[in-house]
């Protein structure tokens, strides 16, 4: 995991967001997130019953989001599809009833998203920064979400391994997006995949050269041969892109310390 400083959020950190706004700047409005005409029909699949809360998430990123640093001010106007639509896809790479494991998690993307859009899944939100998991605990609180999300707050391998009383973690899927290349990332998130569980990387155009560049690192790391993935095809222009692992064998990875035995069941699986 990167070295973030967990009690500070000066370091911007992997997938990290432009600064709030600029006193220059408008006050950010709920409007600057207003579903596009053109957009809705896929917002109305990927979301169903459930588009009014991810047009509540929608607000309070294009708000409290941007005023705290985790969206940019431009990015705003293209929330639904450069971010909320573009999560929402990956739910179909995921099983009914499965644990996620969202790395990296910052303003919630892709994990708040999956929550939202997938009601049957139970999420844990793993973010090292303080003012992110600030933001992530109230986000979860005012959509109602607690019932099937938590935050872990802290980095990748304290969640596998447990700290400060909490976890350790596993889960059928872990995700992430914008956090490092395929090879570090494995290193962190592989551990906290279940054995026949699932990485699910969220890549643009590179996702391709990474798999040439690091399948050899991933299979060290007892993980299947990467696979590249395009998530709703029939609904997005250009489809979500994602590189998918499979964990095959369990395999120590380097710096990574083993969680102490307990007296009884095993590791906590995220349920």
């Amino acid at each position: 995991m990167p070295t973030d400083d967990v009690t500070t959020d000066t370091a911007a950190g992997p997938g990290a967001t432009p600064p709030g706004p600029s006193p220059e700047r408008p006050v950010p409005s709920a409007q600057d997130a207003a579903l596009p005409d053109e957009l809705a029909a896929a917002a109305r699949t990927l979301f169903g019953d459930r588009l009014d809360l991810a047009v509540r998430y929608a607000e309070l990123l294009a708000t409290d989001g941007v005023v705290r640093g985790l969206i940019g001010p431009r990015e705003a106007p293209r929330i639904w599809d450069r971010h909320l639509l573009n999560c929402a896809a990956v739910a179909e790479l995921i099983p009914e009833n499965a644990s996620v494991i969202d790395v990296g998690s910052g303003a919630g993307l892709p994990g708040v998203v999956l929550a939202i859009a997938r009601p049957d899944l139970n999420v844990v939100l793993v973010e090292p920064l303080a003012r992110r998991t600030s933001f992530l605990v109230e986000a979860v609180e005012r959509l109602g979400l607690a019932r099937t999300v938590r935050v872990f707050r802290g980095r990748a391998d304290e969640a596998a391994t447990g700290a400060n009383g909490v976890g350790p973690f596993t889960a059928d899927v872990v995700t992430a997006r914008a956090v490092a290349p395929l090879d570090r990332l494995a290193t962190w998130s592989l551990p906290l995949v279940v054995r026949g569980g699932r990485l699910i990387a969220l890549k643009g155009a590179s996702a391709a050269d990474e798999i040439v560049e690091h399948a050899g690192a991933v299979a060290a790391l007892g993980g299947g041969e990467p696979t590249v993935r395009l998530c709703g095809v029939d609904l997005l222009d250009p489809p979500t892109t994602v590189v998918e692992v499979v964990r095959e064998r369990v395999v120590r990875a380097p710096g990574v310390k083993m969680a102490p035995k307990r007296s009884r069941g095993g590791r906590k699986r995220v349920r």
